[in-house]
């Protein structure tokens, strides 16, 4: 019972009734590939190359390295509102420089909620009680630069997954799981990058990251035997802002990103070593490209650094038909006074095919955030900061 319990959690929690999962259905714990920030969000959930605020600890943690001072923000969702189910997650992060690290030490914690389930035995359907049941992460990491225009950052991940609260008859775990993780990232912001040929210079303009997240050991509900990978995720994404002057910003993003995940027909998997390898030789060389998925966004800032501004923002998710099949614009819209932000986000499926009874349509992401102690532009997440 658990076991299908489980399964169903995970599958409807990521996404939403997909018409396949495939790859994606591989891996537990998978409220880890949720892009958990209103401003990445609204932005297609497209951030890898930006990452200059504190949601960069999910997003590609390098980017903390060419930020100052402290933020803290706070991200709130009732998750799949299709459903009319308690579902919903938290996000908290906190950044801050430190000038005898040469760094900025980081930290994050998200929560995902599934709510209350009714406890049944292994051959009655009669209520035993109830529980209720999460997954939870806490993080923390160090983002430095390793030079003018290069950036690192790294993560220690702790997860823990509480899906049940005892074992039921025969089974031996009680549906709670305990692992770590830890992510990698790099940033390559150039101070100037002239376009050969001509005189048009990209630097302060344009960024490129790469991150490679929730490489760790799998996760066990039951027995060793019948543990599960945890979603390692490699993203690379790039940033682009097109417009600069003193009111105005408008900057451009764009990710790809594969999950790293090999399961094979008997159940079995690659340890997170192996798979960051074998993910790629699994299916012929046109499939791996469709498997891997598109996100793009377009953010506007107007308003000038440490005085009010104001922030729209759109984006479009691709996933490939036979690789999860998700598609859907994002819209959104944020806030800056002084120190203080506001940021929401807003899913739409209703353009596309059957989409308007898709469980992720009209879902709702609302993040707070403050920022202090560093360069105005470079506090609260303005692309400025580039």
């Amino acid at each position: 019972m658990y076991k299908v319990k489980f399964a169903f959690l995970g599958f409807v929690l990521l996404f939403g009734l997909s018409k396949t999962i495939q790859a994606q259905g591989e891996a537990a714990v998978p409220f880890l590939l949720i892009a958990p920030d209103s401003r990445g969000g609204g932005m297609g959930e497209s951030g890898v190359g930006l990452s200059d605020n504190s949601s960069a600890v999910f997003w590609n943690p390098a980017g903390i390295a060419f930020l100052s001072g402290q933020e803290f923000s706070f991200t709130h969702s009732n998750w799949l509102p299709k459903f009319k189910l308690d579902l919903f997650y938290d996000y908290a992060t906190y950044r801050n420089y430190i000038d005898e690290l040469d760094g900025s030490v980081t930290a994050s914690v998200t929560y995902m909620n599934y709510g209350e389930f009714v406890r049944t035995g292994p051959d009655s359907p009669d209520p035993l009680g109830t529980f209720r049941s999460f997954d939870m992460a806490a993080t923390v990491g160090y983002a430095t630069k390793l030079s003018t225009d290069w950036g690192l950052g790294v993560n220690l991940r702790l997860i823990h997954s509480r899906l049940s609260d005892m074992p039921t008859g025969q089974e031996q775990g009680t549906g709670t799981a305990t692992s770590v993780s830890f992510d990698l990232g790099f940033m390559w912001r150039p101070s100037s990058l002239v376009i050969p040929f001509t005189d048009y210079d990209m630097g302060n303009k344009f960024s490129v990251g790469l991150n490679l997240s929730n490489l760790g050991p799998k996760i066990s509900y039951i027995d060793r035997a019948q543990a599960d990978p945890i979603p390692t995720q490699l993203r690379l994404g790039l940033a682009y802002r097109f417009l600069a002057d003193e009111y105005n910003s408008l900057t451009y993003t764009l990710d790809f990103t594969k999950l790293l995940v090999r399961r094979y027909p008997d159940g079995t998997s690659d340890d997170f070593y192996e798979a960051i390898f074998t993910a790629w030789t699994d299916k012929s060389f046109s499939d791996e490209l469709a498997d891997i998925v598109t996100s793009m966004g377009l953010e506007y800032w107007y308003g000038k650094p440490g005085d009010f501004l104001f922030a729209l923002r759109g984006g479009f998710f691709y996933e490939d038909p036979n690789y999860g099949n998700r598609k859907f614009i994002t819209l959104g819209a944020g806030i800056r006074y002084d120190i203080y932000g506001f940021d929401f986000s807003y899913i739409s499926t209703s353009v596309f095919k059957d989409g308007e009874n898709h469980p992720l349509s009209d879902t709702l992401r609302f993040t707070i955030l403050v920022g202090w102690g560093g360069v105005p532009d470079k506090i609260v997440g303005l692309p400025r900061g580039l």
